[in-house]
């Protein structure tokens, strides 16, 4: 019941934005300018002994309304890139390639399927991490929770694989376009870079979760009756894993043409400067040339592309109106107020108990902003800034917020693709966060560790 009373993510963001609105008639107006890079040109970080008054400007309920659109026609670009990649990876799953990868596979590690949960994770961890897989896996719920279960294992088991699983690498991503690469961009960084140290952090997570989950399954299997869902998995059907699948040539072509756009991918970002146009242009000529070659006809292959990129309207409409919070507090002359309160609030605490009290508040906003690309909208151009001030590289402000906003997406009751993946693997609410519970502890430790480190490393470029 109280789910069903929690408010929809774009109630809780046009709330945020009046509370914004009524801040400019409340806080002074006060300004940083920005910062001169070295040829000259005006940087995307601020100068901090550059803080001063400037004119109120307060915003009135028709300037609310006018930051709406706004703040779309900011975000455009990003809310596009997403429907273009969920778009294209529903073509790749309509030509049947990753289910029968994964049968495959199944069958190849028989007599080992204990090693399945290592594989699987690691697999959904890579996605996460490159393309920002999240509700991309739901269509793999169904499958995996009867394949855990005609394994031995249990229905939780196969819903953690689908949830657990991507998010290790959308938390630790080494080259996320959707967080990483969006939260780079608005503080300067350069796109993916330090992908040394997140490659690091990408095993350690990964392998965290893969084992959490294995060391769940083993108990389930010597024991099933431990399952808190032993009563309902009794009713379930299960996956024939016995039987041969027929992993064909489309098939195999499929998964290598994949394999190919990400190597493409990673080599136009780096040695082309790619970013969100190229990499757009990148997946829907992937989705065109899977779709062929995995046999969809046309038609068939608009018509999936379509329907993916319908089931995200919610999570990239979420990135226009974050966006149009910092159009508020930005027409307001507030943005730079606040940045200047937070900097008081945690400036007399060593430098790396600040780093935790900007990983708290990170955590604290992502209850409320599900989406990562809308966190990162909110909260960058913030937390960037503020991370100047207190002598945190911009590097380890963008580690906090991934880190801040990984985890959190699959237990928080705002997420929509987690209470939609629940729903599908037939799951409580309740009953998934008593098993995910202490491993989002273990998982939030590991991110207080990885960021202090990255502060001690001075983890940059800068």
């Amino acid at each position: 019941m109280i789910l069903k009373k929690f408010p929809h993510v774009y109630v809780l963001l046009f709330l945020i934005i009046l509370i914004s609105a009524l801040l400019t008639y409340i806080l002074p107006a006060n300004k940083y300018e920005f910062a001169k890079k070295p040829d000259g040109t005006v940087s995307k970080l601020i100068d901090p002994k550059s803080y001063h008054p400037v004119d109120r400007s307060p915003v009135d309920p028709w300037g609310v309304l006018q930051a709406i659109p706004a703040g779309f026609i900011q975000a455009a670009s990003i809310i596009f890139f997403i429907f273009f990649v969920v778009g294209s990876f529903s073509v790749v799953t309509a030509t049947g390639a990753v289910e029968a990868g994964i049968k495959a596979t199944t069958l190849a590690l028989k007599g080992r399927e204990a090693l399945l949960i290592f594989v699987v994770v690691a697999l959904f961890a890579l996605g996460g991490s490159t393309f920002g897989m999240a509700e991309e896996a739901l269509v793999f719920i169904p499958m995996l929770v009867l394949l855990a279960m005609g394994l031995g294992y249990d229905s939780l088991t196969g819903v953690a694989l689908a949830l657990a699983g991507p998010c290790a690498g959308f938390t630790a991503a080494f080259m996320n376009p959707f967080t990483l690469g969006v939260a780079q961009g608005i503080v300067g960084l350069p796109m993916f870079s330090g992908m040394e140290y997140r490659l690091v952090l990408w095993v350690i997570s990964t392998a965290t979760v893969a084992y959490f989950i294995y060391r769940y399954a083993r108990k389930v299997k010597k024991n099933p009756e431990i399952s808190d869902m032993y009563e309902e998995d009794k009713k379930r059907e299960m996956m024939d894993v016995e039987t041969k699948v027929d992993f064909t040539l489309r098939h195999k072509l499929v998964l290598i043409i994949v394999l190919l756009t990400f190597v493409l991918l990673i080599y136009g970002v780096n040695a082309w400067g790619w970013y969100i146009d190229e990499l757009g242009a990148l997946f829907i000529g992937m989705a065109i040339i899977c779709g062929f070659v995995g046999g969809l006809w046309p038609s068939r292959l608009a018509t999936v592309f379509i329907d993916g990129a319908t089931s995200v309207t919610v999570g990239a409409l979420v990135v226009g109106l974050a966006r149009a919070i910092i159009v508020v507090l930005n027409n307001g002359n507030i943005l730079h107020t606040i940045v200047n309160f937070l900097a008081n609030l945690v400036a007399s605490l060593p430098t790396f108990l600040s780093v935790i009290g900007m990983y708290i508040v990170q955590i604290l906003i992502s209850v409320i902003i599900p989406s990562g690309s809308g966190m990162a909208n909110v909260t960058m151009p913030i937390m960037g800034p503020l991370g100047t001030l207190l002598g945190i590289s911009q590097q380890t402000v963008v580690l906090v917020y991934q880190y801040a906003d990984g985890f959190t997406n699959i237990i928080i009751p705002t997420s929509g693709y987690l209470l939609a993946g629940l729903a599908m693997a037939k799951v409580p609410y309740e009953k998934w966060v008593k098993w995910y519970w202490p491993l989002f502890l273990i998982l939030l430790a590991e991110g207080a560790v990885a960021v202090i480190i990255a502060q001690i490393i001075n983890f940059g470029p800068f």
